[in-house]
């Protein structure tokens, strides 16, 4: 985790991230359960205990797209539920991890090509139906 100069806690682009209150500058160790209680400590500082607080809304996919990951609530996603860590199917807190993509690229360029094939089957049977029905109609006149 970073801080900027006033000690809040930021992403890696400076950003502040919600939830956490400033931590002094000589801070030397931040500790977060998965529950999210946190906890810094420091040369000459006491250990101060903090609480991580998520967001989930109503309509996830209302949320409007501002550029660089982030997402701004929208009246379609209703207003921000605010909730601890591992409560109420809110998620828990990982420390030392980075969430990374869960897709596997080239498992889902597989099935890609296959529903373009199943696609492309699927058109020229019924094309093929078509023109059968064409021909069928054709010999009865």
């Amino acid at each position: 985790m970073k801080q900027d100069a006033n000690g809040r806690v930021v992403t890696s682009d400076g950003l502040p991230i919600q939830g956490f209150t400033p931590v002094p500058l000589g801070a030397t160790q931040i500790d977060i359960s998965p529950n999210g209680v946190g906890q810094y400590s420091g040369p000459g500082l006491a250990p101060v205990q903090f609480q991580v607080q998520f967001a989930r809304f109503a309509n996830p996919g209302g949320l409007r797209s501002v550029g660089g990951n982030l997402y701004e609530e929208t009246l379609s996603s209703g207003p921000a539920q605010q909730g601890n860590p591992g409560i109420q199917g809110m998620g828990t807190v990982v420390q030392g991890f980075l969430e990374s993509s869960n897709v596997n690229v080239v498992e889902e360029m597989v099935n890609m090509i296959q529903a373009q094939r199943a696609y492309e089957l699927n058109s020229k049977a019924i094309t093929t139906s078509d023109e059968m029905l064409s021909q069928l109609s054709g010999l009865k006149r």
